[in-house]
């Protein structure tokens, strides 16, 4: 699997985490299919209230509105427009899944919410400019496995 990042992404990755320093942040990933086992991500919301120093959960309900609201943009078509996954930072920490990420990601796609893959995204600023990170799948009845980030 490939997942490219948009330029508009980027930044808006790089200006929240410049203003959230070195506590963690995240939210979801909007993305767009290109082709099968290629994603572009179009969008992203931005929980800045719930993460602390060592830890993000982020609140479903807290971004279903940023859902819906990219679901109206792209007209409802849920086949090439959908929820991509998950982000969060690790601003102290190594931009790998911790065991808590991926519990979180395998309770995710086996929950009865009729997810069958999602991607973790982790992000870190290095030296305020340049974005570091590691892009994780979750598929059901799969090992997670890394994913390629390409720039959009």
């Amino acid at each position: 699997m490939r997942v490219e990042i948009t330029p508009d992404v980027r930044v808006t990755l790089r200006r929240s985490l410049r203003a959230a320093g070195r506590r963690e942040i995240g939210g979801v990933l909007m993305g767009e299919q290109i082709e099968p086992g290629h994603f572009r991500v179009v969008d992203l919301s931005v929980d800045n209230e719930t993460g602390g120093r060592a830890h993000f959960v982020r609140s479903p309900e807290a971004h279903a509105d940023a859902l819906d609201a990219f679901f109206r943009r792209t007209e409802n078509e849920y086949d090439r427009f959908n929820y991509l996954g998950e982000w969060h930072s690790h601003p102290r920490f190594p931009v790998t899944p911790s065991v808590q990420d991926s519990a979180s990601m395998i309770d995710l796609v086996h929950s009865e919410r009729g997810i069958d893959f999602a991607v973790l995204l982790i992000v870190r600023l290095d030296w305020w400019r340049w974005i570091a990170s590691s892009c994780t799948l979750f598929h059901r009845g799969h090992e997670p496995s890394a994913v390629e980030i390409l720039e959009g």
